[in-house]
Order: structure tokens, then C-alpha cells, then sequence
């Protein structure tokens, strides 16, 4: 049995240390194994913000939270590799940080970053999860080269605006249904950058029968849980 969380933190613009304190907080509080946080979300969807490096003293709340939790965090930020710019997931444990995914299809807005080459998993404690950020969703060739990976769960972190809730609603019950695995959704909430001053929140959870079975609201500090295995 795996508990996962999403979260739905409470950002602030490009702030890394003060919402990587808020996001510790939310790791304790959402008492499951796995927590998966929206795009951006150390930074908030600010396509300038500086790139972070897996050994930023700034990450070490997150550590200490995981470490104290048995967790491990899906946060999300830009990061520099061998001079390239990725928008991407890290995994947070009480190890450390390590860079776990690099969005692929990256939108026409965000061409400071480069594309990630390849669909990834985790794993942990047996589960497979497929890693995804945002626009990705949106590929149908993404969700089939990540399943194609064998998983458990496809997990997203993502900014929608408010309007668009249908259209993340939409994208989660397809690739349920058309690959028979579990899809969490981190949908950013409250307001951020690059136009998003009204984003959609309600992170959730839909069966692989594409069933919505669990999701929060649409404001900032909402953590929804779910217990699958």
C-alpha cells in the first residue's frame, strides 16, 4: 500500500526558500509516502527565475521534512544541466535532491528551457511512477511512451488557469482510461506568474477507469490524499 498526496501550495513569486519552508510544512502535514507539488513550484510559474542546483542550502527544509516523514517530494523548478535550462521535477527524500524529470514538450512561452529527451520513472517502495509536467498531459505520445515504461501511477504537476479546469479534468480521465493507470494531478492554486493570476487548482486523483475518486478545492494550502496498492 502507497500513500500519495497532492498539494497545492501557498507560493510565493520567486521566493525558493520561503515556499520551500511552506512546502516542508505541507510534506509533514500530508502524512503520506509520496507528495507531488505543481510546476514551478519553488519558484511559482515565473519562466525568468533562476535556475536552482540540487546542493541550494535553500532546498534543506524540504530534506529535513522528508527525512523526518519518510517521504519523497515532487517539487518542481528550473534547473541548469551542462549549460542547458529544463523546467523540471525533483525528488526530494531525506537523502537529498536529485533532478527526476525535465518537461519534454515545453510551451512556445517557455523557450529560455530546453526539452527533456525521455519519459522517466521512480519507484518507491515497488510502485512505478511516470513523471509528468504541465503540457505534457496534453501530448497523447507522452502518456503512451511513459506507460509504455510500465507504471503504476502517472504523476503531474501542472498550471492551468482557472477556466481550464475541464481541460485538466479532461486530460487525467483520458490517460486513466486509455492506459489503465492511476493519474495524480498538482494543479497550481492562487495566483502566479505568467498571467496566472486565476489558476484552477482542484488537485486530484482519477482511477484507472478514469473515475475522479478524490480532489481539493480551488485555493492555495489544500493537501488531498489517497491510498492505492
Amino acid at each position: 500500500m502507497l500513500v500519495l498526496a497532492v498539494a497545492q501550495p501557498d507560493c510565493v513569486s520567486y521566493d525558493v526558500a520561503k515556499n520551500a519552508v511552506r512546502q516542508a510544512e505541507m510534506v509533514r502535514r500530508a502524512e503520506a509516502r509520496v507528495v507531488i507539488f505543481p510546476e514551478l513550484s519553488l519558484t511559482g510559474y515565473h519562466v525568468d527565475a533562476p535556475a536552482i542546483t540540487m546542493e541550494d542550502s535553500r532546498l534543506e527544509p524540504i530534506v529535513e521534512a522528508c527525512a523526518e516523514a519518510g517521504a519523497v517530494a515532487l517539487v518542481g523548478a528550473p534547473v541548469k544541466e551542462a549549460g542547458l535550462e529544463y523546467i523540471a521535477t525533483l525528488a526530494v527524500d531525506g537523502g537529498g535532491a536529485k533532478v527526476a524529470y525535465r518537461k519534454v514538450h515545453v510551451h512556445s512561452s517557455e523557450e529560455r528551457f530546453a526539452c527533456g529527451q525521455r519519459p522517466e520513472v521512480i519507484e518507491v517502495d515497488g510502485l512505478r511512477l511516470g513523471l509528468a509536467i504541465c503540457r505534457d498531459m496534453g501530448i497523447a505520445q507522452h502518456a503512451e511512451d511513459t506507460a509504455a515504461l510500465g507504471i503504476d501511477v502517472y504523476a503531474a504537476g501542472v498550471v492551468h488557469q482557472a477556466a481550464e479546469v475541464a481541460v485538466q479534468e479532461e486530460r487525467a480521465r483520458r490517460i486513466a482510461t486509455d492506459h489503465h493507470v492511476w493519474v495524480a494531478v498538482a494543479s497550481f492554486a492562487g495566483p502566479t506568474g505568467g498571467g496566472f493570476e486565476h489558476t484552477a487548482g482542484r488537485s486530484g486523483f482519477w482511477s484507472p477507469g478514469g473515475e475522479l475518486v478524490a480532489q481539493a478545492g480551488p485555493e492555495p494550502g489544500e493537501v488531498v490524499r489517497l491510498t492505492i496498492g
